[in-house]
This record gives C-alpha cells, sequence and structure tokens, in this order.
C-alpha cells in the first residue's frame, strides 16, 4: 500500500532484510472482520488434517476500500505450484474466483493475500510482488496457527519501495489493525470461543437455542411417526376403530400449515419472481455501470488523441 519513501530506509536483519526500519509508520488504517480469521483457521487445519502435517496456506483477502481505510471483510483460498524454493500463485485459478465472488459480493474487491507462518521472510517478498500484479498495492496478512499466546497471532503488513545499496528493493511495514465485528460474526466467535476454552463440553448460547429447537422438532416428528403408524393400522384393520383418536388426528391435520393452498402457492411464485428480478435488474446496473465506465475511459483517450493530432499539425 506504500509508496517509494523519500529517504533511505533502515533494514531490520532479523527479519531477513525484508522489514523496513520500525520508524516508519503505516500509510493505511486497516478493519479486519473475524470471519476472516476463522476463514485462515479453518484453511489450515483442513489441510493439516489432509496431509497430516502442518503446512503453509495462501489465500486472497476481499472488502471494501474508501480512501487509506481498507475494511477486510472476507478471504477464499488461492492455488499455488511450489517449483524449487519459489512458489508461484495460479492466476487463472485467481480469476475464476474472482468472477464468482464478484456475482455475490459485487460492492468487494480485491484487497491483498494472507498466509501462514512466523516473521515474513524473502518467500514471502516473491509471493507480494505477484499479488502486485494484481492490486498495485495489496495489503498482507500473515497469521501464526503454532503459537501459544494470548493476543491474536494475526500481524498485518503493507508494502514499501525504497533503494537499498542502489536497488529498487520491496519492504515490508506493520500495520496497525483493529477488529470489526457483525452480530453473525459475533454469535460464531462466541460459539467458537466457549468450545475451545473449555473442557466441559459448554456450548454457545446460539448452540443451546439450535439444540433445543433440535429436540423439540424430533419429539414433534416421532409423535407424528406415530399417528401415522396407528392410522395405517387402523385402516388394515389390525386395530380397531377409536373416533376419538380420530377427532384429534383430524383436528391436529387441520392446524398444520396450509401449504398445498392455491393462495399460498401464488404469493410464494411471487416472492421467487421479486427476488430473481431484483437479481436480474442488479446484473443489468452493474452491466450499464461497467458499460459507462468504458465510455468515459474511451472518451478520455479518444480526447487525448484528437490532442496528439492537432500538436502535429501545428508543428508539420
Amino acid at each position: 500500500m506504500g509508496t517509494p519513501a523519500a529517504s533511505s530506509m533502515e533494514v531490520d536483519e532479523s527479519s531477513k532484510n525484508v522489514m523496513a526500519s520500525s520508524g516508519i509508520v503505516g500509510s493505511v488504517s486497516v478493519s479486519l472482520h473475524p470471519l476472516v480469521i476463522m476463514n485462515i483457521s479453518e484453511h489450515w487445519t483442513r489441510i493439516r488434517a489432509q496431509e497430516g502435517q502442518a503446512q503453509q496456506v495462501i489465500g486472497a483477502l476481499i472488502g471494501k476500500q474508501t480512501g487509506r481505510k481498507v475494511e477486510i471483510m472476507n478471504s477464499f483460498e488461492l492455488v499455488f505450484n511450489v517449483i524449487g524454493e519459489d512458489i508461484m500463485i495460479d492466476k487463472f485459478y485467481y480469476k475464476t474466483k474472482e468472477e464468482q465472488f464478484k456475482q455475490v459480493f459485487s460492492e468487494m474487491d480485491f484487497l491483498g493475500w494472507y498466509t501462514t507462518g512466523d516473521e515474513p521472510d524473502e518467500s514471502d517478498i516473491k509471493v507480494h510482488k505477484q499479488i502486485c500484479e494484481i492490486n498495485e498495492s495489496p495489503v498482507f496478512l500473515k497469521m501464526n496457527p503454532l503459537v501459544r499466546r494470548s493476543d491474536l497471532p494475526v500481524t498485518m503488513y503493507e508494502s514499501v519501495v525504497d533503494l537499498i545499496e542502489g536497488e529498487a528493493t520491496v519492504l515490508f511495514v506493520k500495520l496497525t489493525y483493529t477488529l470489526a465485528t457483525e452480530e453473525a460474526e459475533r454469535i460464531g466467535v462466541d460459539h467458537v470461543a466457549r468450545m475451545s476454552s473449555n473442557d466441559s463440553g459448554e456450548s454457545s448460547l446460539m448452540a443451546e437455542h439450535l439444540t433445543a429447537q433440535h429436540s423439540a422438532i424430533k419429539m414433534l416428528h416421532s409423535r407424528a411417526k406415530l399417528i401415522l403408524e396407528y392410522l395405517k393400522a387402523l385402516q388394515s384393520g389390525q386395530l380397531p376403530m377409536n373416533r376419538e383418536i380420530l377427532r384429534e388426528a383430524s383436528a391436529l391435520s387441520n392446524r398444520l400449515p396450509v401449504i398445498q393452498n392455491s393462495k399460498f402457492k401464488t404469493e410464494f411464485y411471487n416472492q421467487v419472481a421479486d427476488v430473481g428480478l431484483m437479481t436480474y435488474l442488479g446484473t443489468i446496473t452493474k452491466s450499464c455501470n461497467d458499460i459507462n465506465q468504458f465510455v468515459n475511459k474511451f472518451n478520455i483517450m479518444y480526447d487525448r488523441q484528437g490532442i496528439g493530432r492537432r500538436m502535429r499539425g501545428l508543428f508539420f
């Protein structure tokens, strides 16, 4: 996210010459959503379970940026290949994923990338340069899942370019960030925190609520199944007729939602059509916006070419 520094920066030798001096301050403010942290944790844990050992994972960060304020709201995985000691990002896979997340999260943009491990090193710089081909000023998030400490093992960085021994060098600058949560994320974090910090198996409030609902639905299903079996046995002549029980069963069936009613179907299909219409309207609006931007850029380029032709006519 940085720009070339005006003066030479001192490099922190303990981080293999990839970190700028501690006097350099980040130029952006970052808000990080817990969903991103949970996604990265799930990604690393799943790969570890599949491969039988801890391995580095890499993914993309998406969100919103307003001026120098960056809000990282979600993430998705990236495919990479290891050639020798270099990591090569699969750009074709990224393009496919970008098209997919744009259809769902049209208001979000690609903001940077994440990986797992300890302190940043030269391999992170090489990957960061590849990400810069997608976004010229990406942010970099690194999580250390193996560290044990009370605070979050997550560190954010941006990149700056400085002349080191006469050569342009990309360096990382550490960023400060804040956590921004929504209601759904707070519920998820509460559930994860309770399940991971209690050996007694205590669940979160949401888990308790869902468990109570599941028990109620299970009991309703078992009792409805019992009534159905009774009616089948009565129909086959295995049990004598009991009009009182039949009246109760008829009253119960009449209390069920009338989902087969023609009015319900009409309302349901109208709602489906409204949702589909809103989706199509959003797609058309986005297409119109893209066409408008294209026309504006075309007009700017045409005007520049016209000025160039007029200038050449003055000299020749």
